[in-house]
């Protein structure tokens, strides 16, 4: 009688145990991977199938941002990019390191930084993308892409403003029920 040792699998001629009960041991894969690197490369595959492409220009030109612009994006890369390392990208690096092409570039040539770092800086990403129908905050100057054509403020403005247009009015009636 045999030993049975570790799951069994089916048993055909030439067959060799799925990858799934070598990886569930901690053993490589039979593609040569580790577990632990198949979920890497599955996570990144995920990544390129959810992240759209950058949008292009009517020309199919890529976005471009002035020199002031790529200053405020490099701050915003430095400051908030998960994939940035000292001017190199995690991303992109293959067993060597590689520069942030981001960084580097006028253009807006990397997906991660316009889907996931640039949406935190409004006032940027309006000026870069929509800069046909920006409008300027009338209390900051901060460039914003308008909700409607009576805007005349950025979202954080607005809240302000807003509050204190509350209040005056809700002060006026007061005094009017006193009188």
């Amino acid at each position: 009688m045999i030993p049975n040792f570790g799951p069994n699998w089916p048993e055909v001629a030439g067959s060799v145990p799925m990858s799934e009960y070598a990886a569930g041991m901690g053993q490589e894969r039979l593609s040569g991977r580790t577990a632990k690197e198949d979920k890497t490369v599955k996570t990144e595959d995920y990544m390129r199938e959810k992240l759209q492409p950058i949008e292009r220009r009517p020309d199919g030109s890529l976005p471009r941002m002035t020199p002031g612009q790529r200053r405020m994006a490099n701050a915003l890369i430095r400051a908030t990019c998960c994939n940035y390392d000292n001017g190199n990208c995690i991303l992109l690096d293959d067993g060597e390191e590689c520069v942030c092409v981001q960084s580097i570039s006028y253009s807006v040539c990397c997906t991660w930084f316009r889907r996931a770092v640039l949406p935190q800086d409004k006032a940027l990403e309006a000026e870069i993308f929509h800069d046909d129908n920006v409008k300027r905050c009338a209390v900051c100057g901060a460039a914003f892409v308008p909700g409607s054509n009576r805007a005349k403020y950025c979202e954080t403005c607005a809240k302000r403003i807003h509050r204190k247009q509350k209040n005056a009015s809700g002060r006026k009636r007061c005094s009017k029920e006193d009188n």
